[in-house]
């Protein structure tokens, strides 16, 4: 994996050389029209930027040049300069010598730039004298110029998706052979999939790599935002950010930065406290917020802790019964993670007061849905009067999907492997009958259970989650998923393996069945469902709360 400052400096290369050529270009047009506004100003811009990025990357001798380039076209901007061929001659020779620079970034052997040249860009600077431009004509200057193309070339985006679609396919048929191979047992056949399938895994990673961005693109906003809330809320927040060279596809980034910055709007104006209330509690005048990204296997974690007042337990039950969201008495016994679900809810807030960033109505739902979109997890956890921890876990790539396979009632399903706690065996006396669920215990937490079979395909009206004797055989295999702080334990037939898919969407009208989240096609040829975590957890909950359609 590259370094965050490898990264860094070939963006730099790659946008120093497109300055190069353009400054190049306009210059060329300048000679042949001193009076273009226009293009004397896109000059100076280039310059502006080109010096300040090297000089904040640390390639100090492109930034002193850019320098005396950008002061050399602000004179001539300002009319205390002519645009006249000696000048030209001298700044062609500058915009060279930068090209050059550029190239040899990484080349200790290159020389220092030319000190006649040098001398030459001064005395425009400096001086101001058409007539001290007289040594730019005794220059003998080298017109035979090698031309060279950068190593790095920019991709759109929709150029990476397609390849990454095409990549899918091949593999879903790439699959398809190798079970062939297996079936006919041909061994020259074997050999080709061997390698097949050696190279298509090469492709794949090498295409998901192509989109990874480091997170602190994302993340190196924050300051600035963070600043600017704070403000606003007359509050003192002090930031910290770590993790900003983890590396996650791009898309998935532009897809959470709005949920990120909504999470941190939140922390800011309702969960840090103003300065007086904090020292009133003994705690510093201004508030912590940290901002951190990690690895973990396949999927990246982006963490968010404040230490400011936490999230009142009582107070968002006190709402949840409110809004009939659960029953008054099934509150009271329900598990502080249960009971934070609810601000998840579609427009649930506890806020007191509108100000410029928050209490308008729009709340962590939407936060969710986007998490949801890109097959990822968002839980929260936090602490009345110490602060609140949200933790978004995301997967490195949208296309491809780490899964679990198994069977229900000889159909084969799917379920991503970032909603997939654990995969437990129990037998069938280890589960228990409480009310109208089945439930099981599991290092000392409760989870309800049910039998996929009957959640998908019994009609309601013959419904019984929480009988036992529906089940078949003595051990049942149980898959524990979570989402929205809440487990949930799935009795499966079969269990098979961990495999990379593909998920494609369905067709009409299945694509409406909120329950699947599409589907892929495995190396036998047989179609897998795919399940969509969310969905199935939201189903069985509304159905519990006699909802009945699986809407929230």
């Amino acid at each position: 994996m590259k370094s965050r400052e490898q990264e860094y400096k070939e963006i730099f290369i790659a946008e120093a050389l497109e300055y190069f050529d353009a400054l190049n270009r306009h210059i060329s047009t300048l000679e042949k029209q001193p009076e273009d506004e226009q293009t004397l100003a896109e000059i100076f811009r280039l310059l502006h930027n080109l010096k300040a990025n090297s000089k904040a990357i640390g390639y100090l001798q492109i930034s002193d040049i850019s320098h005396k380039l950008e002061t050399a076209f602000s004179l001539i901007r300002s009319k205390e300069l002519v645009f006249s061929d000696e000048v030209v001659t001298v700044l062609f020779d500058g915009i060279d010598m930068l090209g050059e620079l550029i190239h040899n970034v990484d080349n200790p052997k290159f020389s220092e730039p030319d000190p006649i040249l040098l001398r030459n860009l001064d005395i425009i600077v400096e001086n101001l004298s058409e007539s001290t431009i007289e040594l730019a004509k005794v220059q003998k200057y080298n017109t035979s110029k090698n031309l060279s193309l950068s190593e790095l070339v920019y991709i759109q985006i929709k150029k990476l998706d397609h390849m990454m679609n095409l990549v899918g396919e091949l593999m879903i048929d790439r699959d398809r052979i190798i079970s062939i191979s297996r079936e006919l047992g041909n061994d020259d056949l074997k050999s080709v999939s061997s390698h097949l399938y050696r190279i298509t895994e090469d492709l794949q990673y090498s295409v998901m790599d192509a989109r990874l961005v480091n997170i602190g693109s994302l993340f190196n906003k924050f300051p600035r935002i963070v600043r600017d809330i704070a403000a606003a809320e007359n509050k003192e927040v002090n930031l910290s950010l770590s993790g900003q060279d983890i590396q996650i596809d791009r898309n998935i980034l532009q897809i959470i930065t709005d949920s990120l910055l909504h999470l941190v709007r939140n922390a800011i104006t309702h969960g840090i406290e103003k300065p007086e209330e904090r020292e009133k509690k003994g705690k510093k005048a201004a508030g912590e917020l940290r901002l951190s990204a990690q690895s973990d296997r396949d999927n990246v974690l982006i963490t968010l802790q404040d230490d400011g007042r936490g999230i009142d337990m009582k107070t968002v039950m006190k709402k949840a019964v409110e809004r009939q969201l659960v029953a008054a008495e099934v509150a009271k016994d329900l598990a502080d993670n249960e009971v934070l679900s609810f601000i998840f809810e579609p427009g649930f807030s506890t806020a007191k007061e509108i100000t410029e960033f928050s209490g308008r109505g729009v709340g962590l739902d939407v936060v969710k849905n986007a998490i949801d979109s890109i097959g990822g997890r968002i839980t929260v956890d936090s602490e009345k009067g110490k602060g609140t921890t949200f933790i978004l876990q995301l997967p490195t790539s949208i296309a491809v999907k780490g899964a679990l396979l198994f069977e229900v009632d000889n159909i084969y399903y799917a379920i991503p492997l970032i909603h997939t706690d654990q995969v437990v065996a129990l037998d069938r006396d280890e589960l228990h009958e409480v009310g109208d669920v089945i439930v099981a215990n599991l290092k000392g937490e409760t989870i309800t259970v049910v039998y996929l079979n009957e959640l998908l395909n019994a009609p309601e009206a013959n419904m019984n989650l929480g009988d036992k004797t529906r089940l078949n055989g003595q051990v049942q295999n149980i898959i524990i998923v979570s989402y929205n702080n809440r487990k949930l334990g799935l009795i499966v037939d079969k269990l098979y393996r961990q495999q990379d898919i593909v998920v494609k969407p369905l067709s009409k009208p299945l694509q409406q069945i909120d329950i699947y989240g599409g589907v892929t096609l495995l190396g036998t040829g047989r179609v897998c469902l795919v399940l969509d975590v969310p969905a199935i957890t939201r189903y069985f909950i509304n159905m519990r709360q006699g909802r009945g359609d699986g809407k929230e």
